[in-house]
C-alpha cells in the first residue's frame, strides 16, 4: 500500500497484559492491528477478542452523534442532536441538581471499559470537573477490591512479583485463574518454566482451558481457597519444611498463625474444599520440598464472601516457605501497586468533604441521586442485581448520560447519549496490572464521526458551564507529563517523549527483580500473618444444604468477550453461540436435564436463561455460566448478574460474583 504508517499504541482493556501494539494506517483509514513483537511481554501477539478491534471501532452500530432520548426509559429511542443542544441540555440540568439538590447528587459512575491513566478508571478521566461541582465520589470497587485488601494485610500491599519470573519457578500454582483466558500472554512464561522442570497445578471450580493444559487439576468448592491453602500449609508444617530463618527475620504473628495451620489438618479440608485428601498432602507436599513456587491467582478467586481473606491467606503461603527470598518465587496478583505515577485527583477543588458511592451498589445507593453519569461503564450488563438496577434507570427524576461507543442495554435507558472516541483515536498512557512497563497509546487515525475523547468531552462541558478553574482545561498532553512526574525512582528517564518515541518501556525495577528483599511495605518492615479466627471466611454459598437453591453458580470469564464489550460483534457472539450453563451430570440426572435443553437459572433476584451443557467440568453442586453477554442480546433479555445479590465480600467491599445460590430448572 502507498503512505502506509506505522502506529505504536496500547490495549485498553480490562486485562492484565495490556498489549503493545502496532495500527498501521493507509490513507488516514487504520488497516491492520498487530501485537507488537518488540514488547517483552507482548512478543507479537493479540487475543481472539482484540485481533477484531479495528473491525469493531468500524461496526455499523457504532454511536457517532449525541443523541437525546425520544422514547420511554429503556425504548432504545433516542433522536440526533448537535453537541451544542447536549453541552447546553445538560449544563442546564447539572446547574438546576447542584442549585437544588448539592453536588453529591450527582453520581460520576466510571467502570473498567478503559484502564487508561488519562481516558479511563485509572487515572484523572473527569475528576477534576466532578470536584469542582462537589459531585458525589465513585469506589470503583468491581475488579479486584477484596483480593487487594487482603493482599494489602499480609504484604502491605497488593502488589508482587513480576510475573515474568514465573519462568523461573518450579512449581506454580495457577489458583483461580484462566489464563488461557484471561491473559494468555503469561502462557509462555510459564511454559519457559516448564522446558526447566516446573510442575503446573490449577486450582479452579472450573476444569478451564487453562487447567486442561496443566500437569495436575485440584476442582475446589467456590470460595474454600483459604482452606485450602492452610491445609498445604498443615503439611508444610508436618515436613517441618517452613523456612524458620525467614519467619523469623521477615514476619510477625507466626505463633499464632501457626497453631491456626495445625487447626486445618488435611482431612477437614478436605471435608470443606471437595478436593481429595491424598491430593491435598501430595500438593503440600511439593510446596514443602519445592523452591521456588510460583502463585498466581487473579481477581476471579476473590469474587466471594471470604474473598479478601482468601488472598490474605493465599498470601501467606511463600511467607511460611520463604518464597519471597527467592527469583521465581511469591505470589502474582496485581502489578499496580509497582506504578507510581502522580495521580493528582485535585481534591483541593472540593468545597467540602462529600460522600462515597460504590460501584456494586448501584441499585441501592441511587435513592437520592438525581445525576447518574455513566462512563467506561455497561452497569446493567456487568453490575449485581440487574433488575434493581432496571428499575432504578427508569426513573423519570434520574437524569442518566452515558458517554459509550455502542447502544448497550445502559445506554437505552439514556437522556443524552454522548459518542465516545475509541482507542485508536486518542491518546492515552497505560499501564499493565500484569507485568512491568509503562505503554504509549498514539492515536492512529481521526475521530469518528463527532466522537470526542472522555478528556476533551470534560474540557468542552467545563467551557459550556463557564468554570474557571484553569487545570480544567489541561490538554492530554499536559496531564500525560504530570502523571508522569511522581519523581519515584522507578520512573527516572522515562520521559513522554521517550514513551512518544519508543511506545513502551519497562519501569525501573530490576530483573529479575525480588520485590520484598529490602523489607515489606507494612509499618514493623514484616511480612503479617493472619491472626486466629481470620484466616478462612466461608462463601454463601456453603449454606447450600439449607436453601430452597441448592446450586453453586460461578460466573466465569467468556473466551469471546471482555467482560460486555465485543458483546454485540456478530463474529465474536457466533463464535460463543447461546448462552450455556455447565451442570455436573449427577445433578442433570437430579432434575431430569438434558444437554442442549433450554433452563432457567434463577434465585429469589431474578432468572435468566440458558442451555444445558451436562460436563464434569464442575463438580457436583456448582454450575457456571460465562458473564460478558448483553442482556438485551440474551434469551430473556438477561444475563447472570440477574441472579448475583449485591453483597459485599469481607474486605474492601468486594462484590460476590462467584458467590450466588441457584437452582436449574426447565424453562
Amino acid at each position: 500500500m502507498s503512505g502506509e504508517l506505522k502506529v505504536l499504541g496500547a490495549c485498553p482493556l480490562d486485562c492484565p497484559d495490556t498489549c503493545s501494539w502496532i495500527v498501521t494506517v493507509d490513507d488516514g483509514k487504520a488497516v491492520k492491528l498487530r501485537g507488537n513483537p518488540d514488547h517483552p511481554y507482548t512478543r507479537g501477539a493479540l487475543c481472539v477478542k482484540v485481533n477484531r478491534y479495528l473491525e469493531h471501532t468500524q461496526a455499523a452500530d457504532r454511536i457517532l452523534h449525541p443523541l437525546r432520548r425520544t422514547g420511554p426509559k429503556g425504548s432504545g429511542q433516542f433522536e440526533r442532536i448537535t453537541w451544542e443542544e447536549a453541552l447546553e441540555e445538560i449544563s442546564v440540568r447539572l446547574r438546576a441538581i447542584v442549585e437544588e439538590h448539592g453536588g453529591e447528587a450527582i453520581w460520576p459512575y466510571l467502570g473498567t471499559g478503559t484502564l487508561g491513566y488519562l481516558q479511563g478508571c485509572e487515572g484523572v478521566a473527569g475528576r477534576r470537573f466532578w470536584n469542582v461541582l462537589g459531585a458525589s465520589k465513585h469506589f470503583l470497587n468491581i475488579c479486584a477490591a477484596a483480593g487487594g485488601s487482603g493482599l494489602h494485610r499480609t504484604n502491605g500491599t497488593p502488589a508482587g512479583m513480576d510475573p515474568e519470573n514465573l519462568a523461573l519457578a518450579k512449581l506454580i500454582l495457577l489458583w483461580g485463574t484462566n489464563t488461557l483466558t484471561s491473559g494468555h500472554h503469561l502462557w509462555k512464561f510459564i511454559q519457559d518454566a516448564r522446558a526447566n522442570g516446573a510442575h503446573v497445578v490449577a486450582i479452579d471450580p472450573i476444569r478451564t482451558r487453562t487447567a486442561d493444559q496443566a500437569d495436575e487439576y485440584l476442582p475446589i468448592r467456590p470460595g474454600t481457597d483459604a482452606a485450602l491453602a492452610l491445609g498445604l500449609l498443615n503439611v508444610v508444617l508436618a515436613e517441618n519444611a517452613q523456612d524458620e530463618e525467614f519467619l523469623a527475620e521477615h514476619s510477625e504473628g507466626w505463633p499464632e498463625f501457626r497453631e491456626e495451620i495445625l487447626r486445618h489438618p488435611v482431612g477437614k479440608v478436605s471435608e470443606i474444599t471437595g478436593i481429595p485428601a491424598a491430593d491435598i498432602h501430595s500438593l503440600g507436599m511439593k510446596l514443602a520440598h519445592t523452591r521456588p513456587t510460583a502463585i498466581r491467582a487473579t481477581m476471579g478467586i476473590q469474587r466471594h464472601a471470604g474473598g479478601g481473606t482468601a488472598l490474605r491467606t493465599i498470601g501467606a503461603i511463600p511467607g511460611v516457605t520463604g518464597d519471597w527470598r527467592h527469583p521465581g518465587g511469591g505470589i502474582a496478583y496485581s502489578t499496580s501497586g509497582h506504578v507510581h505515577l502522580d495521580i493528582d485527583t485535585r481534591e483541593d477543588l472540593l468545597a467540602k468533604p462529600v460522600r462515597t458511592l460504590v460501584m456494586t451498589k448501584l441499585a441501592s445507593q441511587l435513592d437520592d441521586v438525581k445525576c447518574l453519569w455513566v462512563y467506561a461503564a455497561n452497569p446493567l450488563g456487568s453490575t449485581p442485581d440487574g433488575n434493581a438496577i432496571r428499575r432504578q434507570l427508569a426513573r423519570e427524576d434520574l437524569f442518566t448520560v452515558v458517554m459509550e461507543q455502542f447502544p448497550t442495554d445502559t445506554v437505552d435507558y439514556a437522556d443524552i447519549v454522548l459518542p465516545a472516541t475509541m482507542q485508536t483515536e486518542h491518546y492515552d498512557l497505560h499501564a499493565g496490572y500484569g507485568h512491568m512497563y509503562l505503554l504509549w497509546n498514539e492515536p492512529a487515525v481521526e475521530p469518528a464521526g463527532e466522537c470526542l475523547s472522555t478528556t476533551e468531552t470534560f474540557r468542552r462541558l467545563a467551557a459550556h458551564m463557564g468554570l474557571t478553574e484553569p487545570s480544567l482545561y489541561d490538554s492530554d498532553l499536559e496531564l500525560a507529563e504530570q502523571l508522569l512526574s511522581s519523581g519515584h525512582p522507578s520512573l527516572e528517564g522515562i520521559t513522554l517523549d521517550r514513551l512518544r518515541k519508543e511506545g513502551w518501556v519497562r519501569m525501573n525495577y530490576p530483573k529479575p527483580f525480588i520485590p520484598f528483599a529490602d523489607g515489606f511495605p507494612t509499618p514493623s518492615g514484616r511480612l503479617r500473618f493472619p491472626r486466629a479466627g481470620q484466616a478462612y471466611i466461608p462463601p454463601h454459598t456453603a449454606q447450600a444444604e439449607r436453601s430452597p437453591y441448592p446450586l453453586a453458580l460461578v460466573t466465569p470469564a467468556a473466551h469471546t468477550f471482555l467482560n460486555t464489550i465485543f458483546g454485540n460483534n456478530p463474529e465474536l457472539r457466533r463464535r460463543a453461540k447461546d448462552p450455556v450453563v455447565l451442570v455436573n451430570p449427577a445433578d442433570a440426572a437430579a432434575r431430569g436435564l438434558v444437554s442442549g435443553q433450554r433452563v432457567r437459572v434463577h434465585n429469589d433476584g431474578g432468572e435468566f436463561l440458558a442451555d444445558v451443557e451436562i460436563s464434569d467440568r464442575v463438580a457436583a453442586g456448582v454450575v457456571a455460566s460465562p458473564k460478558g453477554r448483553w442482556p438485551k442480546l440474551s434469551p430473556g433479555g438477561a444475563n447472570p448478574n440477574a441472579v448475583v445479590a449485591e453483597r459485599d465480600a469481607d474486605m474492601g467491599k468486594g462484590p460476590g460474583y462467584h458467590d450466588n445460590l441457584v437452582e436449574v430448572s426447565p424453562a
